[in-house]
C-alpha cells in the first residue's frame, strides 16, 4: 500500500473540515495539507442539508462557545458571502410566544443576546406585523435582524475551490481505516503520516476520536432532520419564523425558514434514527451501527432521560405531513396546510450524547494532544460557526 506524509491531515470535507483547512492555509501557506473524504464531494452530509441559516447568536448563555462563535462566525460568513459575490437572503428572523407562559422566556433570549453583543429586541404585536403581517403572537416577540439564509451548499463549493486552488489536496472517495501510529493512519486507498491530524468527521468524529484515545465517554446518536417544502403559488410568510424553545434541548422546534431563493420551508424534524446514515428507507443500513445505537435509544426511552421517550412520540408524528404543517400553522394568522407538499433531502444531526449523564451534549465539544485534535460536537449552529470555529481549533494546535 502507497505510504505518503504531510503537515496537516484534515479529515472530512464538510463546513468545518473545509474551514479548519482555510485557515491552516492563511496561516502556514507553504505547509502541505490534505483532505480526505469518503464521499465524492464536499458537504456530502450535515454541511450540505441543513437549513443555510446564518444564526444570530441569542439561544446561547454567554459562557458557552456557541454564543462567541455564532455571533462571530455570523459576521465572517456574511462577509466571506459578499466578497466572493455568494447568495445571501437578509430576511430576518422573528421569534414567537403562542402562550403568555412563553413571554418570560423571550426575554431571556433577549439577555442572553445583549450579554453575547447580539442586535435583538424584544417587540409588540403592532411592529411584528410591519415585519410579516402573518406572524402571530401573544402580546409580544423577538426580533434579530442580524439573521440572514445562504446556499450551503454554495458556500462549501466556493471553499474547495479556494483551497484547490491554493494548493491544498482533497482526496475523495477516501475513508479513514485504522490509526497505525501516534500520528499515521490508513486509508482506503494508502498510508498517511502527518504532523498533526484534525478529525472533522462529523458522523464519525467519535469512532475515529477513540481509535486516538479520545470521545471516551461520548458517542454520536443521530437525528434525521426534514423539512416540508410551500408548493403554493402565494408568499404566505416574508421572514423566518421561529417558536420560543426548549432552552434545556437543543432543538429549535418547528419553524418557517426562507431559503436563499425564497421558497418557503416549514421544520425540521428531530427523528432518532437507527444508523448514522439512516436517510431513507434501508439506504446506508448499517447492523453494527444499529444495534449499538438501539442499546443508547432503549435505555434513554426507558428512563426518559432528557424528556426522550416524549421526543420521540412527538418527533414520529411529523412523518404525517398534516400533522406537521399544522404545528408551523400555529405560528402564523393563516395558510395553506396543503401547500406543504414536497419533502426536502434530509439530513442527519451529528448529535453527541454525554453516555455518564446519558444528555445530549449542549455546547461544541472539542478532545486532542499536540498530536491529534477531535472534533466531537459541532452541531447547529455549526455551519454558521465554522470561520470563528476553525480559528480556535487551529489556535490551540499552535500551542500544544
Amino acid at each position: 500500500m502507497q505510504s505518503e506524509s504531510c503537515d496537516y491531515l484534515v479529515i472530512g470535507a464538510g463546513i468545518i473540515g473545509l474551514a479548519v483547512a482555510r485557515e491552516l492555509n492563511q496561516r502556514y501557506p507553504a505547509a502541505n495539507i490534505t483532505m480526505i473524504d469518503k464521499e465524492s464531494d464536499v458537504a456530502s452530509h450535515s454541511s450540505g442539508r441543513n437549513s443555510g441559516v446564518l444564526h444570530a447568536g441569542f439561544y446561547y448563555s454567554a459562557d458557552s462557545l456557541k454564543a462567541k462563535l455564532t455571533r462571530d462566525g455570523n459576521a465572517a460568513l456574511r462577509k466571506y458571502c459578499q466578497e466572493n459575490r455568494l447568495r445571501i437572503n437578509e430576511c430576518h428572523k422573528v421569534v414567537v410566544a403562542q402562550t403568555r407562559d412563553e413571554i418570560p422566556d423571550l426575554y431571556e433570549l433577549e439577555k442572553r443576546g445583549k450579554a453575547n453583543g447580539v442586535d435583538v429586541r424584544i417587540i409588540s404585536e403592532h411592529e411584528l406585523a410591519e415585519i410579516d403581517p402573518n406572524a402571530r403572537t401573544c402580546q409580544r416577540a423577538l426580533y434579530s435582524p442580524a439573521t440572514a439564509t445562504v446556499d450551503p451548499v454554495e458556500v462549501s463549493q466556493r471553499l474547495k475551490k479556494e483551497l484547490i486552488k491554493k494548493g491544498v489536496r482533497i482526496c475523495f472517495v477516501e475513508s479513514y481505516v485504522k490509526r497505525i501510529s501516534t500520528n499515521k493512519i490508513q486509508t482506503s486507498k494508502r498510508v498517511i503520516e502527518a504532523k498533526r491530524l484534525i478529525n472533522a468527521a462529523g458522523l464519525y468524529a467519535d469512532r475515529i476520536a477513540r481509535d486516538f484515545g479520545y470521545s471516551q465517554h461520548y458517542t454520536i446518536l443521530p437525528f434525521k432532520g426534514a423539512y416540508l417544502k410551500y408548493c403554493g403559488s402565494d408568499k404566505p410568510v416574508r421572514t423566518n419564523i421561529y417558536p420560543v424553545p426548549n432552552l434545556k434541548n437543543p432543538f429549535l422546534g418547528v419553524h418557517f425558514t426562507i431559503t436563499v431563493d425564497g421558497a418557503i420551508k416549514i421544520g425540521p424534524t428531530a427523528i432518532p434514527a437507527f444508523w448514522r446514515e439512516n436517510y431513507s428507507g434501508a439506504a446506508g443500513f448499517n447492523a453494527s451501527e444499529m444495534l449499538e445505537i438501539i442499546a443508547h435509544q432503549a435505555q434513554l426511552f426507558a428512563l426518559n432521560s432528557f424528556g426522550f421517550r416524549d421526543l420521540a412520540f412527538e418527533e414520529v408524528q411529523k412523518y404525517n405531513r398534516s400533522y406537521f404543517a399544522g404545528l408551523a400553522a400555529q405560528l402564523v394568522k393563516s395558510i395553506d396546510v396543503k401547500g406543504f407538499r414536497e419533502w426536502t433531502r434530509p439530513g442527519i444531526r451529528a448529535q453527541l450524547l454525554d453516555t455518564r449523564t446519558r444528555k445530549l451534549v449542549m455546547d461544541f465539544v472539542v478532545e486532542g494532544d499536540k498530536w491529534s485534535t477531535h472534533i466531537l460536537n459541532a452541531v447547529s449552529p455549526g455551519f454558521t460557526c465554522s470561520f470563528p470555529f476553525a480559528k480556535m481549533i487551529v489556535d490551540s494546535t499552535a500551542k500544544s
